[in-house]
């Protein structure tokens, strides 16, 4: 699985004009289930993310992971994570997993960020969706697991 995380002060999302999810300060998790993905990469990856040290401690140093500061997890599928574009201009996007597979392995990663104790919240999968955001530093890591 891959997952473009974003530290934010506040994130939501909204379809057809209805915000369907927000939260205030923590992560905002772009991710996006590869090709061949097995069962135990939404775990693996909800793991690191929960404790990622991308939060800053007393001393204003990146100490502090998102289970140590209370922040919550906005989960957003985007397949578009997976765009190779190494030959010519127009991405192609098969190395994404097949949408059935895609959306199993995206609940799973919401639902074990949840069992790390993280409080989440969840994008709609293949839904045409507006996200919004407040990028805090700003601080964006790209994941790979």
């Amino acid at each position: 699985m891959r997952a473009l995380v974003q530290r934010v002060s506040e994130a939501s999302v909204t379809v057809d004009g209805a915000r369907i999810a927000e939260i205030g300060p923590g992560l905002l998790i772009l991710a996006c289930a590869m090709r061949g993905d097995a069962d135990d990469r939404p775990a693996a990856l909800a793991g690191k993310i929960a404790r990622l040290r991308i939060f800053q401690d007393g001393a204003g140093k990146m100490n502090r992971a998102l289970a140590d500061t209370g922040g919550a997890a906005l989960v957003v599928s985007q397949f578009t994570l997976a765009a190779d574009t190494s030959r010519g201009n127009r991405p192609g996007f098969s190395a994404a997993a097949p949408p059935a597979d895609g959306e199993r392995l995206y609940l799973a990663l919401a639902d074990a960020l949840a069992a790390e104790g993280i409080p989440t919240r969840t994008g709609r999968f293949g839904a045409d969706m507006k996200v919004a955001l407040v990028n805090d530093g700003p601080v964006t890591v790209w994941l790979d697991v």
